[in-house]
């Protein structure tokens, strides 16, 4: 059914489940999470076992790879990374997923290797990452403890989410813009084409190939799968290859096929009965006239043997089996299970009888009606798809209240409106029921809201409409959110909020977001262009303590701290400390805490090994005030109302002059041909050729500006540059100030609440710095400076260039350290 190999003397040591009963193992049936399909060397498919040569399928939360026509077949086993209102169980059993292991992997029982290039072998642990035989992985005890990364990764069952109507791509907020969801028709030609290169590779002419469909859903969809056959094949030998096609283990006398014709599109039923009776009396299936395709369909029974699932998990019991007759309904089913799982003297009324699909893709469920005969249900499930009777499932549930809330971020909305007021725009727009919606949480700052919504089909709706709205020309964006249950967190649990820029750094950001989702819980990995850092940081905001780690450039740093800053004050955990992995080009803050000058595929798992060994140090920030016009000096320029000061942050430096010059020009180049711009190496040759055209211009920068620290003046030499440094790295590494020691100046920290100012003559001298021959000219050292411009003149403050209007600059510390995380030294060992 499956390909399994093995040698005869290991056959007693099989302990792998083969796809066909796979998904009668599942203790709690979880859906995947499909992304778009992809071009996977080396790995193979977990359904047929197969090497994966064409596109196929990941899942983007666990570790299982399939190939697109066996998509329907595989098993909704995927990680339970969060309760979905149904289960709670705090102990964790290993997650073991089969095969694509590195040929390197060695087994934990037996300590050889287990992995292996050729075949699916070995035997994963998707929480722990322990490696075991397929033979020894049963000796290992089964409760999981997370592993090495136990302490970073937020607990599956501190995290709750009702997810119902959503997609699992919505669940893990996995942005869909550079994918699309392969809809039914494109399935239906990857089902078609893939089954088909499997079979038709038979020209032997004593051989015939057949469609076969498995029920009414597959021909609506026109979703066959081929068969070859020996031309004088028995009618069983055709039943048994047809029931093989569908990964169906059942015995063959129970099935029959009948003739598909297209006439029997038209009508409702798609029988042709006297066709079957005919030929299964003639011994051979097949005349001259063989009908294309053939249907494989269930024989009526009297009676059934049906297994029903206590859905509260009951320890040591996974379910019950139960033998049902034509008169049996589910009222009747439901008074017989009862005693056999102790609850004898509970009333029936009290239970429902649930209906779960377990479909690769989704899972679904449905009450039965108390009235509904069991066998008529069997029989339509086995109408409409012989193979969806494998995945069907049925659950006794007791009748409670349930409670259904759905957390919503909406962002984009106009900053510094009351929460009547958002909820108002929400009404106009969004047209909310009040009485099943409620606004959570209000961040008027950066106009965003959180909804509480109490009705699945609403959350849906407002989902699906918030994507395209618009609100003072500006679109909103919703991201679903789960709740995090603080209490239920271990006591030296500090887990990780992880935030990726997918556009940093050459679009590395894209396999970092997968790898991370796979090494933590997918539900503490954010894409910053999903909605930004907030989202993330209000899904940690009861957490105690958590810390954070950054995957951007510079800039993208800069943004993360900066929403920090706005929302500490509602963070439970309010100064959590913040590690880099840098993808941009310049990385300076990335260099001096030592995370390195840029991401070059270092394995992600060692990298949240460093982050979890780093030191916590403190970190100025520092605001900067721009236009800061003195009502006096206004009045004389014939300016009565002074502009408000813009406010900027600073974390690593601010330049005056040609370096926000060049800065500018390499922004203007990258901005007309963004896709030119992925990689490290050309952005540096950009930054060479615009400085190369501005050597031979001068400018008298001294004589444009005036430099006040500390409430005294200070004399400027004659410079082209004056740049403010926070950290002692600038420009892509070099260092500014010289490591000379100087009576005059204290030796520069970043935590010494000191800013240095210093010059450069031109773009000669800028070169020579960033070669490591000279440093910049020392001006000044000091924790409040106040800038005059005569004349507008480039800016740009961590590498965000402008051209800044004359008037006054007022740099100043802001508000507390921020709390940042250094590599440490020591040499990690292998």
């Amino acid at each position: 059914v499956c390909n399994f190999m093995s040698h005869e003397k290991c056959l007693k040591n099989v302990k792998i489940p083969c796809s066909c009963i796979a998904p009668s193992l599942v203790r709690v049936p979880v859906a995947h999470c499909f992304g778009p399909p992809g071009h996977y060397k080396r790995k193979f498919c977990t359904v047929c076992r197969k090497s994966l040569d064409a596109p196929a399928f990941r899942c983007e939360v666990c570790e299982l790879h399939v190939h697109t026509d066996c998509i329907l077949f595989a098993c909704s086993d995927c990680r339970q990374c969060h309760q979905d209102g149904h289960q709670d169980h705090d102990t964790y059993h290993h997650h073991w997923r089969e095969g694509n292991l590195s040929s390197s992997a060695r087994c934990e029982v037996c300590k050889k290797t287990c992995g292996s290039s050729e075949v699916l072998s070995g035997m994963r642990c998707e929480w722990c990452g322990i490696l075991a035989h397929a033979a020894c992985y049963i000796i290992v005890t089964p409760e999981c403890t997370f592993g090495r990364l136990r302490n970073m990764i937020l607990p599956p069952s501190c995290v709750q989410l009702f997810s119902r109507n959503f997609s699992k791509l919505h669940c893990f907020r996995i942005s869909e813009n550079l994918q699309t969801e392969p809809d039914e028709d494109d399935d239906v030609d990857g089902s078609t084409q893939g089954s088909a290169k499997d079979v038709q590779i038979s020209t032997d002419s004593s051989k015939q190939t057949l469609k076969i469909f498995d029920g009414n859903d597959a021909v609506k969809r026109n979703q066959y799968r081929l068969i070859s056959v020996p031309r004088i094949a028995k009618n069983e030998e055709v039943v048994e290859a047809a029931l093989r096609a569908y990964y169906i283990s059942d015995d063959q006398q129970e099935y029959e096929l009948q003739t598909f014709t297209q006439q029997a599109l038209l009508c409702d039923d798609v029988i042709n009965r006297n066709d079957a009776s005919e030929d299964s009396n003639a011994g051979s299936v097949f005349r001259e006239s063989v009908p294309e395709a053939w249907i494989i369909r269930a024989k009526p029974k009297d009676e059934e043997v049906i297994r029903i699932h206590p859905a509260w998990l009951k320890v040591g019991m996974a379910y019950v089996s139960l033998r049902v007759n034509k008169d049996s309904t589910t009222q009747t089913v439901i008074k017989e299970v009862l005693p056999l799982l102790g609850r004898q003297t509970e009333r029936v009324q009290n239970f429902k009888l649930v209906e779960v699909l377990m479909g690769s893709k989704q899972v679904q469920r449905m009450v039965l009606d108390s009235q509904e005969l069991i066998l008529n249900r069997l029989k339509d499930i086995r109408k409409t798809s012989v193979r969806q009777m494998n995945q069907t499932r049925f659950y006794i549930v007791e009748n409670s209240k349930s409670i259904v809330r759905v957390n919503l971020f909406v962002g984009g909305l106009p900053p510094q409106l009351s929460p009547e007021e958002y909820t108002n725009i929400l009404k106009d727009e969004l047209a909310i029921k009040t009485n099943v919606v409620s606004v959570s949480h209000v961040y008027q700052a950066q106009g965003a809201v959180v909804l509480e919504i109490s009705c699945f089909s609403e959350a849906e709706r407002i989902y699906m409409l918030v994507k395209d709205t618009t609100v003072n020309d500006k679109p909103l964006n919703g991201v679903v959110i789960p709740e995090v249950m603080a209490s239920k967190i271990p006591q030296n649990c500090c887990p990780l909020l992880v935030f990726v820029n997918p556009k940093s750094g050459g679009l590395k950001g894209r396999d970092l977001l997968y790898s991370f989702r796979k090494l933590l819980n997918p539900h503490q990995v954010f894409e910053l262009t999903n909605g930004g850092p907030l989202p993330g940081f209000h899904t940690f905001s009861k957490i105690p303590s958590f810390r954070v780690l950054v995957c951007g450039g510079d800039g993208t740093v800069g943004w993360v701290l900066g929403a920090l800053e706005e929302i500490r004050h509602k963070l439970v955990c309010s100064e959590p400390s913040v590690a880099i992995l840098p993808l941009g080009t310049g990385n300076d803050l990335g260099r001096v805490l030592r995370w390195g000058a840029g991401y070059s595929g270092e394995d992600p798992y060692s990298i949240l090994i460093s982050v979890d060994e780093a030191d916590d140090v403190l970190m100025d920030r520092w605001t900067i005030l721009l236009d800061a016009e003195e009502p006096a000096e206004g009045a004389e320029n014939g300016v009565t109302e002074p502009e408000p000061p813009k406010i900027v942050q600073m974390n690593n430096y601010c330049g005056l002059g040609i370096d926000a010059e060049l800065s500018l020009d390499f922004h203007h180049a990258r901005e007309e041909e963004p896709g030119k711009f992925n990689s490290r190496f050309h952005n540096k040759g950009v930054y060479v050729k615009v400085g190369l055209q501005k050597i031979s211009h001068t400018r008298n920068l001294h004589k444009d500006i005036k430099l006040q620290v500390d409430q005294h003046e200070v004399e400027l030499p004659s410079i082209e540059g004056l740049i403010f440094i926070n950290i002692p790295s600038w420009g892509s590494g070099a260092d500014l100030w010289g490591s000379d020691s100087d009576n005059r100046f204290e030796k520069p920290r970043i935590d010494d609440g000191l800013l240095e100012v210093v010059g450069v003559t031109g773009v000669v001298h800028m070169g020579q710095v960033q070669g490591g021959l000279r440093s910049g000219i020392r001006i000044a050292q000091g924790s409040y400076f106040r800038v005059t411009l005569l004349k507008p003149i480039p800016v740009q403050v961590d590498g965000e260039p402008w051209i800044q209007a004359p008037g006054q600059i007022i740099i100043s510390a802001a508000g507390p350290k921020v709390h940042m995380l250094k590599k440490s030294k020591q040499k990690q060992k292998k």
